[in-house]
């Protein structure tokens, strides 16, 4: 196995030429093994660079490398549950379990399959047509699941369920993953969900890589401080608000910040999203493990 589960090299796609290019300049790299939150505001370019990384569309320029080859080499050992969660309506869901171990015989895992569908009381003889949103979203991870992925593509997967279902299907992901080193990349606007299961982040907006590495790498060069309203420099800052005198910011610091002078604090992975996403002038960073500039 590689150790890379996905890389671009200034990556780019465009629909039609008087559009906006959906993504363009994504250079980084995802290690293998990693659990990768896919996040940025509706259009960002996160459901493009799935399908890119699917195989399902060619770039536009720049190339993106899977499991260590092209998409289309690389699509037996991938797993793609895309937002509308395609299925053939006229099955039931029996048929369409047996129709994923027919296409994948030789890694079919079938157990894994079941207790997904199992854990929503689903009737095998159902036809997906009868299916409510929720439902067809266990049968569509399921199939993935079942496939026994290297890399498994996840656009909004939980969107169409309940809480407690969420909660559940989150937990079924997670062990799996961890059980057999599946690399996972999943998009979601439920930034507290992710926070928990996941190590790596992409942030995408604008078409581009904004943040992207190990959350733990990146949550470290962050720091939200209190104090003055003058002196931050060298750090970045992020972003900032004034309340009086006090200044409040998220800064990316060059150094340690002054704790004589700055009141500092971690951000929560939802803080600093939220800072950027409200900043989009603020720099790019990619940490070592994402940084798609050099080769690992």
């Amino acid at each position: 196995m590689t150790s890379t589960a996905l890389e671009a090299r200034g990556l780019g796609k465009r629909y039609g030429r008087r559009r906006a290019p959906a993504l363009r300049d994504c250079s980084f790299r995802l290690p293998a093994g990693a659990v990768c939150a896919l996040v940025g505001p509706n259009g960002a370019g996160k459901s493009t660079l799935l399908a890119l990384a699917a195989g399902l569309t060619p770039p536009t320029e720049g190339t993106v490398r899977v499991l260590g080859t092209d998409p289309a080499t690389a699509r037996t050992g991938v797993a793609y549950v895309a937002q509308d969660k395609p299925l053939h309506p006229q099955l039931t869901v029996a048929e369409t379990l047996r129709m994923g171990h027919e296409l994948n015989p030789d890694r079919w895992d079938a157990d894994a399959a079941e207790r997904v569908v199992e854990g929503g009381t689903l009737d095998p003889a159902a036809r997906v047509r009868t299916l409510s949103g929720g439902q067809r979203t266990r049968v569509a991870l399921a199939l993935a699941l079942g496939k026994r992925p290297e890399l498994l593509l996840l656009d909004e997967p939980m969107a169409d369920l309940d809480p407690l279902a969420r909660h559940q299907l989150m937990g079924t992901l997670m062990a799996d993953a961890a059980e057999r080193g599946t690399t996972v990349v999943m998009s979601s606007h439920i930034l507290s969900e992710l926070e928990g299961a996941c190590d790596h982040l992409l942030l995408v907006d604008g078409g581009r890589v904004r943040l992207g590495g190990d959350i733990d790498d990146i949550l470290a060069a962050h720091t939200l401080v209190t104090g003055p309203v003058a002196g931050l420099a060298p750090h970045t800052v992020v972003e900032s608000r004034t309340t009086g005198r006090q200044l409040t910011a998220l800064v990316r610091h060059d150094g340690p910040v002054d704790p004589t002078t700055w009141h500092t604090m971690v951000p929560s992975l939802e803080e600093l999203l939220l800072a950027h996403l409200r900043s989009p002038e603020a720099p790019a960073l990619l940490t070592p493990s994402a940084d798609g500039t050099v080769t690992a």
